[in-house]
């Protein structure tokens, strides 16, 4: 009975020594964390509720073995000229051209405190690992970097790629970490131009400030555009207009035309030559022709097209897309792609019938597709098009900003048009003589059984949207 007890003791003894082990195990693993770096606030909430990080602390969220910070934009920055030698803290064109050897970098003034927060965060020691999670965009990598390598930080980094924060795409992104060092050639972009902001706006700020012997900003973007609005303006105020005449002939409801006449004398004398005279058809030609749809929007087309619907600046338009970026509305905005990869044809034709939905003006059409349009792999590098997510059916559209709306109004559009098929057109141009001059008309027909731009669809002149649209 005693051995019994005693291999039984044994036994009980080794079950406990495994518990424990187990147990161990899980705590150690448990207390291993993730440090994700967000560009800010609103983005790392969403970074957080996707990858269960919803413990709140005094600059950051944990929880499910991830810590998620932000850097509120830039933390780190160029230092002023005085950091390199105190004596440049005065401006002295004869110390001009600065040209550092080595770049030195500080803390902003006004976000040390959150740059100290990552930094503690950085350096915890149950932190075993970094996610770069600002912006997938050369800005964004240049935000991160800074502030990982002010911080001192050796700890292995990936990388968090992805062009919707939509939560399936975080999800899968995070599922999907890439190399951080697969960035670099990033960073180093980011960080020249950046040294060139510094170089043109110091030297030539300091310069022409000194020469006119009053404040002259002078900027790397700033100072040409500057000059080409300049010009332009010249342009206009020196414009002499010049008038012109029309001269029209009424043919029983067909109206010809003999265009820009600058002298009036020349107009009255051909106004009596056909004036009850008879006029000839000297020829009528049509002809078939296609018209291919317009691409997706990159942000530089997005922002041209928004002013000249809207009137919204450059800015303007950004800050409203990357609003509906951030809501999970549309796509990455700082893309110059115009396509999609060819991976995301079905994503594409789902967002389509989506748009449909979601936009009575085109719950009728029944425009043909064309996907294929749209898909290139090769014209993709970092992000492709910008294009609205299926939050669009989830969320209340009436409750975004005007100019939010807009935006997402004309990014939908161009989802459909861009994947429309052409549009067959029907073109005619007719000649007639009378008096001795030639005078003409022409006219065009688009097929109402098809094409990106056809009746019904919801599409105005080529593409234009009204606010009464909506």
């Amino acid at each position: 009975m005693s051995s019994i007890i005693y291999f039984g003791s044994i036994f009980l003894s080794k079950v406990l020594d495994n518990a424990l082990s187990t147990t161990k195990t899980i705590l150690i693993q448990s207390s291993r964390w993730l440090l994700a770096i967000a560009e800010k606030p609103s983005v790392a909430r969403s970074i957080a509720n996707v990858i269960g990080a919803y413990k709140r602390e005094d600059g950051y969220l944990e929880g499910s073995g991830y810590i998620v910070s932000w850097c509120v934009g830039h933390l780190v920055e160029l230092a002023q000229p005085q950091a390199y030698d105190e004596r440049l803290r005065k401006w002295c064109i004869e110390d001009l051209p600065i040209l550092p050897d080595t770049w030195k970098y500080q803390v902003s003034d006004g976000t040390k405190k959150q740059f100290f927060i990552l930094k503690k965060l950085m350096e915890r020691k149950d932190v075993t690992g970094i996610v770069a999670a600002t912006d997938a965009g050369r800005e964004g990598e240049l935000i991160f970097r800074l502030a990982y390598e002010q911080a001192g930080c050796k700890k292995p980094f990936k990388r968090l790629w992805i062009s919707s924060m939509e939560d399936s795409a975080i999800r899968d992104g995070f599922e999907n970490l890439r190399n951080g060092h697969d960035f670099d050639l990033l960073y180093e972009a980011a960080q020249a131009r950046s040294w060139a902001d510094w170089l043109v706006g110091i030297n030539g700020t300091r310069l022409f400030t000194g020469l006119y012997d009053r404040k002259v900003k002078v900027g790397r973007v700033q100072t040409p555009i500057l000059a080409m609005l300049v010009e332009r303006q010249k342009q206009i105020n020196g414009f002499q207009k010049q008038k012109y005449w029309n001269v029209h002939l009424d043919l029983d409801g067909l109206d010809v035309v003999k265009e820009k006449i600058f002298d009036r004398a020349e107009m009255e004398t051909l106004v009596e030559k056909c004036q009850n005279q008879s006029a000839t058809v000297t020829c009528a030609r049509s002809m078939e022709k296609t018209v291919s749809p317009p691409k997706l929007y990159d942000l530089t087309t997005l922002q041209r097209e928004a002013n000249r619907y809207y009137g919204y600046t450059a800015k303007k338009t950004l800050e409203y897309t990357q609003s509906l970026y951030e809501k999970k509305l549309v796509t990455y905005p700082r893309t110059d792609s115009q396509f999609l990869t060819e991976d995301m044809a079905s994503t594409a034709e789902r967002m389509v019938h989506r748009v449909k939905r979601v936009f009575d003006m085109f719950r009728q059409s029944s425009a043909e597709i064309d996907i294929c349009r749209v898909l290139n792999n090769s014209k993709v590098s970092d992000h492709h098009a910008i294009i609205p997510t299926a939050e669009i059916e989830k969320q209340d559209l009436s409750v975004l900003s005007e100019g939010e709306r807009d935006i997402l109004l004309l990014i939908s559009v161009r989802l459909l048009m861009a994947t429309g098929v052409k549009q067959r057109i029907s073109e005619t141009e007719i000649k007639v003589s009378c008096g001795g001059e030639e005078f003409f008309a022409k006219g065009k027909t688009a097929d109402p059984h098809g094409g990106w731009d056809c009746p019904g669809t919801g599409f105005t002149g080529g593409g234009k949207v009204t606010k009464a649209h909506r």
